[in-house]
């Protein structure tokens, strides 16, 4: 701690004191401070892992475009560490989730659905300069356009299955071989790579996002898809009313459309977020699966939280009851998957078939009042 302070000292070159510990993670340390003429800064300093510099690379570029997210202090690309204003004690998306007031968590999720869709829209020219500020805070880690990670998880996914004793149907290797960047090509916007609730600030002034470690250019349905699905790769998992689900995700392409006109086609936009929801449920299969052996809960200490087998089976219900499109031009090319929508009902009835644990619930916030939305 006292390293991390005598480095943002140097970089502000003002005295730090009152360090506050803020959690971080493995990758992470994340402190706020107070300057001496009052101010109130956080600290975020990076391991050496490979994971962690390429998380710095990452948020020290994507902050720096300038286009979400905190104002940048000061940037060591040495220890490495970012000094970053402080946007103060202002509850989460999670935080009004998991608690009990329903108009809140459903203006909250509307504004966190506008927001993104605003932020995607502003970018979609932005690429270049990303890659520039990429080479900038470089610590020799690859990029995410150049080192993507969907070839990785579906990589992964055929071993996941034999060990869980998974026969994959014939044609799964195939179209998962088809999945590409699931619209990223066609439809790529900035987003900060981690857009779940604990990472979204509901200030006074409006949604603030933190979090930008996997900071990228990646197709607007990936994002998209965190609508729908809810939240694809997060802990803070539940049911979500089916008509308020439609309501952020409409919001989110509303905000869309404008730059990609082809996204006001429903055929276009529905096949897009089928293959997102594919791409999240390889994922979370492959990064699941194997820790569903002994079942637990999907964060350590934050409470109500679903556990690892039912946010896993709730994905695999919801991939395996996806509608196909005929495969034509200007869809993407896994918009038919027979193979991958048998894998799903293959894992719910040899996999979860074999799992005692409840369905996944709603969201706390909407258990005794439905939000004001019409199916």
């Amino acid at each position: 701690m006292n390293a991390i302070m005598h480095a943002a000292e140097r970089l502000l070159a003002t005295r730090l004191s009152d360090p506050v510990d803020l959690g971080g993670s493995r990758r992470t340390t994340v402190l706020r401070c107070r300057t001496a003429d009052g101010r109130s800064v956080v600290l975020k300093a990076y391991t050496g892992g490979s994971d962690a510099l390429r998380g710095f690379t990452a948020e020290a570029a994507g902050l720096a475009l300038g286009l979400a997210g905190p104002e940048v202090l000061g940037v060591d690309p040495e220890v490495p560490l970012l000094v970053l204003a402080d946007l103060g004690d202002a509850p989460t998306l999670a935080d009004v989730l998991l608690g009990d007031d329903p108009k809140a968590a459903e203006e909250g999720l509307l504004a966190w659905a506008r927001g993104l869709g605003r932020l995607a829209a502003r970018s979609v020219d932005r690429r270049a300069e990303l890659t520039r500020l990429w080479a900038r805070y470089d610590r020799g880690m690859p990029s995410w356009d150049d080192e993507p990670w969907i070839p990785r998880v579906v990589a992964a996914l055929p071993g996941r299955l034999e060990a869980a004793g998974v026969t994959a149907p014939p044609g799964l290797a195939d179209e998962l071989a088809r999945i590409g960047t699931a619209g990223g090509e066609e439809y790529p916007a900035f987003s900060p790579g981690d857009t779940c609730p604990d990472n979204n600030l509901l200030t006074p002034d409006g949604l603030r996002l933190i979090d930008f470690e996997a900071a990228s250019f990646q197709s607007v349905f990936l994002t998209a898809a965190y609508c729908r699905m809810p939240f694809s790769t997060c802990w803070c998992v539940f049911a979500l009313p089916a008509g308020l689900a439609r309501r952020i995700e409409e919001a989110y392409r509303a905000e869309v459309v404008p730059v990609y006109p082809a996204l006001a086609e429903d055929a276009v936009w529905e096949a897009g977020i089928r293959e997102a929801v594919v791409v999240w449920t390889v994922s979370a299969t492959a990064s699941l699966l194997p820790r569903t052996v002994e079942d637990g809960p999907m964060h350590r200490t934050r409470r109500p939280v679903a556990t690892r087998r039912q946010v896993l089976r709730h994905r695999w219900e919801t991939a395996a009851a996806l509608e196909g499109f005929a495969a034509s031009p200007g869809l993407p090319a896994f918009a038919a998957s027979p193979a991958f929508t048998e894998t799903m009902r293959r894992l719910l009835r040899d996999v979860a078939g074999g799992w005692r644990v409840d369905p996944l619930p709603g969201y706390p916030c909407f258990a005794h009042r439905e939000p004001s939305d019409t199916p």
